[in-house]
């Protein structure tokens, strides 16, 4: 394979947090096995190995969770050794090889950030906003709101130097306060964000939980967001929003890095602790087992019948979708906000009418900054 992006669970669904919107919960209820446990240093050896021998040019692996950092600071150590060990061992001198990490920044201190800046690990680290909205769903055991451990553990990133961004999950009363939000992260000097959509379980009502968005409430979050983050553009200072980082590049006719904007599902590679790989984080179900890393090579699993299959399913547009003047560049959205899916004839996304708002009222000036700005 020429390049390979792999998301890695080694602490399974293990976390210090109980985020009451946390999808991944509902997914290892719906398993015959919960929790794999940590990540064993011979499924660790495999998975590099086989990662590293089955790609050409760029190798990503970025540790998810659960919560990631719970295996440790000397897991991460061995895995830069088997890195380094087995691009010699293959003589690959010429792979690049990236590593990411998102956290809940529980953990982070001194040693860790000293460590992920040494090694130019990319940390993903989750804070919804400001204390008040953080609060209200991301609290610990005890029940407690966890925003003043977080503002601590990046602090530390910034004073060791640390390349991170912000991961901000939009839930209904988030979006509420779009514009108090996104000043809140740029006045702590926050340059880089991702607005995430909370996810509803499988099997809810979508709409109907406290955290939930709907897609109207998703449309003027995003209206809003874009007022305040044009304003900073027009005045010289850019903030990275994904979102929209995304949907600029694609005026330009490039293609959106991110999956959930691509109009179709990829079989990237989910790998859980014990081994086992899946096809998308979001579907890290029985029903979507690809196979086991100890078993078989992660390009045999990826190109199996059930990861056809997985990208398949994804494939067919709804006729609305395909009569709306904003499909190129929305292109139906993420997958999993289009179950239960109609693999015949296609779903609308959830969030349709909320995309439609935005799209109407900001593409024009999406489409100008593209003219002006390459990136």
């Amino acid at each position: 394979m020429k390049s390979l992006s792999l998301l890695i669970k080694p602490a399974s669904g293990s976390c210090q947090l109980r985020c009451r919107y946390c999808f991944y919960k509902d997914i290892t209820e719906s398993r015959q096995v919960g929790n794999y446990g940590l990540m064993k240093p011979d499924t660790l050896d495999c998975l590099v190995s086989r990662a590293i021998k089955e790609t050409d040019e760029t190798c990503s692996f970025s540790f998810q969770g659960g919560e990631p950092t719970l295996v440790g600071i000397a897991f991460y150590q061995q895995l830069l050794e088997l890195q380094n060990y087995y691009k010699k061992k293959y003589n690959k001198n010429r792979l690049r090889i990236n590593n990411a990490v998102q956290t809940n920044g529980m953990l982070l201190d001194a040693d860790w950030c000293r460590f992920f800046a040494q090694n130019k690990f990319l940390v993903g680290l989750s804070l919804d906003g400001d204390k008040t909205i953080h609060d209200l769903n991301r609290i610990d055991q005890a029940g407690k709101g966890t925003y003043n451990r977080v503002m601590h553990a990046a602090r530390l990133m910034n004073e060791y130097g640390v390349e991170y961004n912000i991961l901000c999950v939009v839930t209904r009363e988030l979006a509420r306060r779009a514009k108090r939000i996104y000043r809140s992260l740029v006045k702590n000097g926050f340059g880089y964000l991702q607005f995430i959509p909370c996810i509803d379980d499988f099997d809810a009502n979508p709409g109907a939980s406290p955290y939930s968005l709907t897609a109207e409430r998703f449309g003027e979050f995003l209206i809003n967001l874009f007022e305040e983050w044009y304003q900073d553009f027009r005045q010289g200072n850019y903030i990275s929003i994904r979102h929209f980082d995304n949907w600029i590049h694609m005026q330009n006719g490039r293609p959106p890095e991110t999956c959930s904007m691509s109009g179709r599902c990829t079989c990237y590679g989910v790998i859980e602790a014990d081994g086992s790989v899946y096809p998308c984080d979001f579907y890290v179900l029985d029903a979507w087992r690809l196979g086991n890393l100890h078993e078989s090579s992660l390009s045999e699993m990826l190109t199996s019948q059930r990861g056809r299959q997985f990208v398949t399913d994804s494939l067919p547009v709804a006729d609305e979708c395909r009569s709306c003047p904003y499909y190129e560049i929305c292109r139906g959205g993420c997958r999993r906000d289009r179950e239960p899916l109609d693999t015949e004839n296609g779903t609308l996304n959830r969030y349709c009418q909320g995309y439609k708002a935005f799209f109407e009222h900001a593409l024009p000036r999406l489409q100008q900054i593209a003219r002006t700005v390459r990136y």
